[in-house]
């Protein structure tokens, strides 16, 4: 099935937003993202991206310390 042109445009729009970065893991860390992904039926770049979110979330006071310390 073919998206509509509307449907296109936010897609672009949506990842003109997102900032590519390539990362390494350790392979045992890879392999069990790996299942985590197939598990939840994502994609590995969802599982991180989620990963990073709760980990910033969780540590508010040291991320905004760590911005302070950088200046």
């Amino acid at each position: 099935m073919r998206k509509n042109n509307g449907e296109r445009r936010s897609m672009k729009t949506k990842s003109a937003l997102l900032i590519r970065a390539s990362i390494s893991f350790p392979p045992n860390l890879y392999k069990t993202l790996e299942e985590i992904a197939k598990q939840k039926k994502v994609s590995l770049a969802w599982v991180v991206r989620d990963a990073a979110e709760k980990y910033i979330t969780d540590k508010p006071a040291e991320v905004g310390k760590s911005r302070a310390d950088a200046r």
